[in-house]
C-alpha cells in the first residue's frame, strides 16, 4: 500500500512540475534561455576578434 501512495504522489508532482515548467508566465524566461546560445557564440566572436588585433 505504501509504494502505491509513494507512486501516486510522484506522479502527482510530476505533474504539477509540467504545468508549472509550461506555464505561459514562464515563456520569456524559455525565450532568453533559447536565444542564450546564440548571444553567446556572437560574445565569443568578439572577444577573439579583440584579441586577434
Amino acid at each position: 500500500m505504501i509504494p502505491g501512495i509513494v507512486t501516486a504522489v510522484l506522479l502527482v508532482l510530476f505533474v504539477a512540475g509540467c504545468f508549472w515548467a509550461y506555464s505561459p508566465k514562464r515563456r520569456a524566461d524559455f525565450d532568453a534561455a533559447a536565444r542564450e546560445p546564440l548571444n553567446d557564440d556572437d560574445a565569443t566572436a568578439t572577444v577573439a576578434r579583440e584579441t586577434r588585433q
